[in-house]
């Protein structure tokens, strides 16, 4: 398996609001071209703008043809997922 198809990993940030939404963005832009992998364990708050951010990789993954996956969604990440309408998240290329 080449590296550019070793998924990488991404530790999502306990609280993902406002001000973690520019960091975020840029985070996964950095990635853009390669397989990803989110680890949500240890989430504890999820803003409706980090969700955006993630929706938003998701369909530039999608688009580019490589899987988003997120992993170990703590309850809290799969309660808000919920309250937001269990947008999809995910991408298996």
């Amino acid at each position: 398996m080449s590296e550019l198809a070793t998924p990488v990993v991404v530790s999502l940030q306990p609280v993902l609001d406002l001000q973690a939404a520019e960091p975020l963005r840029a985070e996964l832009m950095a990635l853009r071209g390669r397989p990803l992998t989110l680890d949500a364990s240890q989430v504890t708050r999820l803003g409706g703008l980090c969700l955006q951010v993630l929706m938003s990789a998701r369909k530039m993954w999608a688009e580019d043809g490589h899987s988003l996956t997120v992993e170990q969604q703590s309850s809290v990440f799969s309660e808000q997922l919920a309250a937001f309408g269990e947008p999809e998240l995910q991408f298996e290329a």
